[in-house]
């Protein structure tokens, strides 16, 4: 196996025995830091001899440029196969979110997945009770519009020590996924079809950043980062993470898996004190979101795929998933959030409130060379309206750009 650090991996090297004796195949497992990991993965999965038979990949274009390279293994033949898969594995336990990511040629009426997801993260809401009790008198926003206005209302009255909201803020592709989570709850029931998402109306040729949505989504994102601390356009999430476990932010819009940390007393401030909830709806009833994923695949140079298929069934079986899935705080399995020990694990509110999101949520990817550059374009436009810009012209000039870009 090879795999990032990250703790799914902590937490499965404890089990991993348990597969051993099971099926009496050993599994050697390497691991390498994030920021080294990607490379060595590439370089295996592209390699012309074998180097691992299952690995850990992003369920973005990461996957979508390995499915086109033609490296790694459908494994909806393995699925289908009953005498390779139990029968109560039962892949829709997956919400089919969670699935489109990894589902190729996209936009097929029957497309081969190509990755299970093992640890997901969706964009939700976290919120000091504290201080909506000191300065909302308790009430949660109920809408996009009302938690805007209320991080507003508590920096205006914080008097410089604590703020409405913590948010990613830098010029950086790392908004990319909570900045698209808010812009899809903005989007509302449409379709967002990968490869495109929301930003390309069907074609790669028909840009739609100006759209009202995407530009009310923006706003909404620039209104949070508005309401922090002075020096929000340089926080990265371990910045925005921090300010806000240590008390000074009553709102915090970013990865559900954060949200285990938050309650750790040894390092977070506010453990005990932390509400959790989706995204509030921009419009509707519904709050929408987007989720990104870690997911295990088998490269198409394995010798041992039956192995590597058997031992991938295993670590995302109904029951590993639970157990995995405590460390990570982000279980695929619609079951896993009903298993009594998972339950148990967490803050209930936690649960309640990513589980809920977990159904409306999308992927927030785009499957398309070069998007790295329009995602520092679009945090441009976030930082034109923070600065006051109007939305509506902050978009219209995303909209030129991104073409001058991808022309």
């Amino acid at each position: 196996m090879l795999l990032s650090e990250h703790p799914w991996t902590a937490e499965l090297r404890k089990h991993v025995g348990e597969f051993e004796r099971d099926t009496g195949i050993k599994v050697t497992i390497n691991a390498f830091a994030e920021d080294l990991y990607t490379d060595r993965m590439n370089l295996a999965v592209h390699s012309s001899e074998p180097v691992a038979d299952v690995y850990m990949v992003q369920m973005d274009s990461a996957l979508f440029t390995q499915w086109q390279a033609g490296i790694v293994e459908p494994l909806t033949p393995y699925l289908n196969d009953p005498a390779k898969t139990d029968a109560d594995y039962n892949l829709d336990d997956y919400p089919a979110g969670f699935r489109a990511g990894a589902s190729f040629p996209v936009g097929e009426p029957n497309p081969e997945l190509y990755a299970i997801p093992i640890s997901f993260e969706a964009y939700t809401l976290f919120y000091n009770k504290d201080l909506v009790a000191k300065y909302l008198g308790g009430k949660v926003p109920a809408t996009m519009d009302e938690l805007v206005a209320a991080a507003k209302k508590i920096s205006e009255q914080g008097e410089g020590k604590v703020f409405g909201a913590a948010m990613r803020g830098k010029r950086s592709a790392e908004l990319v996924d909570t900045m698209t989570g808010i812009v899809l709850d903005a989007w509302g029931t449409e379709k967002a079809d990968l490869p495109y998402n929301i930003w390309f109306d069907g074609d790669w040729s028909k840009p739609r950043f100006n759209d009202p949505r995407i530009a009310k989504g923006l706003s909404y994102y620039a209104g949070l980062l508005k309401a922090g601390p002075p020096s929000t356009l340089s926080y990265g999430w371990e910045d925005a993470t921090r300010f806000f476990s240590q008390g000074n932010a009553a709102f915090f819009v970013d990865a559900s898996v954060f949200g285990p940390g938050f309650e750790d007393s040894k390092n977070s401030a506010i453990a005990g004190k932390v509400g959790y909830a989706p995204l509030p709806p921009s419009q509707g009833d519904i709050g929408y979101s987007g989720h990104w994923s870690w997911g295990i695949s088998i490269p198409k140079n394995s010798q041992k795929k039956d192995a590597a298929w058997l031992f991938a069934e295993w670590a995302t079986s109904k029951k590993m998933t639970a157990v995995l899935g405590v460390a990570t705080g982000g279980a695929h399995r619609d079951s896993a959030w009903a298993d009594p020990n998972y339950v148990k694990a967490l803050d209930a509110g936690y649960i309640e409130a990513v589980k809920t999101q977990m159904q409306h949520t999308r992927p927030t990817s785009v499957f398309r060379q070069g998007w790295s550059d329009v995602v520092l374009l679009i945090v441009d436009a976030i930082h034109q309206i923070y600065g006051g810009t109007p939305p509506a012209d902050a978009v219209e000039q995303l909209q030129s750009q991104v073409k001058e870009t991808l022309n």
